[in-house]
């Protein structure tokens, strides 16, 4: 179990890195689309800058949507009330970067935020869809402060929940039918798959938090159910000859403008994120942490040839014009996941390690000067259009995340 006990980062330390603010300062300046590829012809940074710069970047983009909980005016309509709502995976996956990076930091502030909504929220999911991953998502917090402040009531809504789903296991296929959606709003589900993993997304949101739950109690029962699922849904979605997965059964004979398959960049972003996220948390001697690391490395192949000219990966990654302007969240998870295996010796060559510095610049160029992280795509589970001025919870979590591992940069 973790026991890292968080304080206020010396202010030393923070004069030194804020002494870099100018030049970080200019890298963040948005650039236009026609320009987006000059930014990319600039001479590569050394590793203290870069790390000077994941500290201002994850700082000023973490504190910015702080700022913003209480006035999300800038979030569309149709998923404002979702966004409000912490235990909704929207603003979930934006504490799953926030809790990485405040281990790192030590910022005690953000560490009391998320203990006061967390009892806010009296450590509960919410119920509507007890099966359903993304209403599994803010779990991984309260697990995470469990395992950070030995708070045990953080886990009892959640243990009680995962142990009704082990009592009543779901037993439906994994293929995505429309004829078995159900309902809306807050039962909705697009197909009854989605009792189970059936869609790319959910293996971000859902098992790391099983494995949590056994890491905290020490019961193997909810991560052997975790990873039995996990492999379930990466069978049948991961698809081995281009190294990238399916957003669900719906797209595997779908075609883009190109003629190419439709490979959604979040959608694989969502799942290589939590390729090391969950093996983060797996005993070193787990007989599954092998075949982890041999699915990230066949991720990573195939996302590796897919980054653009201008550092983005594109919304479509088999079809880069099909929405030409960048998108952040996407290549924010995808990044974070690159630069942590370069971080931990699993991707040793010299590509692999531009290609991570290359995303980074990008990310640095999306985030304004105030911390808004710009161009994510909402919510949605297709390749969408994008604009500049579109933000959301999850595309700053994705920042947090590739933060966090491009400020340990050598």
């Amino acid at each position: 179990m973790k026991t890292i006990k968080l304080a206020i980062l010396p202010l030393t330390l923070s004069l030194l890195l804020t002494g870099c603010g100018n030049d970080s300062t200019q890298s963040n300046k948005i650039k236009t689309e026609s320009t987006e590829t000059v930014a990319t012809q600039q001479a590569s940074k050394t590793a203290e800058a870069i790390r000077s710069s994941a500290y201002d970047i994850a700082t000023r983009s973490a504190q910015w949507q702080l700022d913003q909980i209480g006035n999300l005016d800038y979030i569309p309509e149709s998923h404002r009330a979702k966004s409000e709502n912490a235990k909704f995976w929207i603003q979930a996956a934006f504490y799953i970067g926030l809790t990485r990076w405040t281990e790192f930091a030590k910022n005690k502030e953000f560490l009391d935020y998320m203990q006061k909504v967390a009892k806010t929220e009296n450590y509960d999911l919410l119920q509507d869809r007890p099966y359903h991953a993304d209403d599994h998502t803010i779990a991984q917090t309260y697990l995470w402060l469990a395992e950070q402040t030995g708070n045990q009531e953080a886990i009892k809504p959640t243990q009680k929940m995962f142990d009704m789903i082990l009592a009543n296991k779901p037993n439906v296929g994994l293929e995505m039918l429309d004829s078995t959606a159900s309902g809306s709003g807050k039962v909705h589900l697009e197909g009854n798959c989605q009792l189970r993993w059936c869609w790319a997304d959910a293996l971000f949101m859902a098992p790391r938090a099983w494995l949590q739950m056994t890491n905290v109690t020490g019961d193997p029962k909810y991560f052997e159910y975790a990873d039995q699922e996990f492999w379930a849904a990466a069978d049948y979605l991961f698809s081995d000859k281009y190294g990238l997965f399916f957003r669900d059964s719906r797209y595997f004979d779908m075609k883009s403008d190109n003629g190419e398959p439709v490979f959604w960049g979040r959608g694989n972003g969502w799942v290589f994120a939590a390729i090391p996220l969950i093996i983060d948390e797996l005993p070193k001697d787990h007989p599954s942490r092998a075949r982890y690391i041999e699915l990230y490395k066949k991720n990573a192949a195939g996302l590796l040839k897919l980054q653009t000219e201008s550092g983005y990966w594109p919304a479509s990654l088999m079809d880069p014009n099909k929405v030409k302007t960048p998108e952040v969240s996407g290549t924010g998870f995808i990044t974070f996941g690159l630069a942590w295996g370069v971080n931990n010796g699993l991707l040793t060559d010299a590509n692999s390690k531009e290609v991570v510095e290359k995303g980074w610049a990008a990310l640095e160029r999306a985030v304004s000067a105030e911390g808004r992280v710009n161009w994510v795509q909402h919510v949605g589970k297709s390749p969408d259009p994008v604009k500049k001025t579109d933000s959301q919870l999850y595309g700053v979590g994705a920042v947090l995340l590739a933060a966090s591992e491009m400020v340990k940069w050598k």
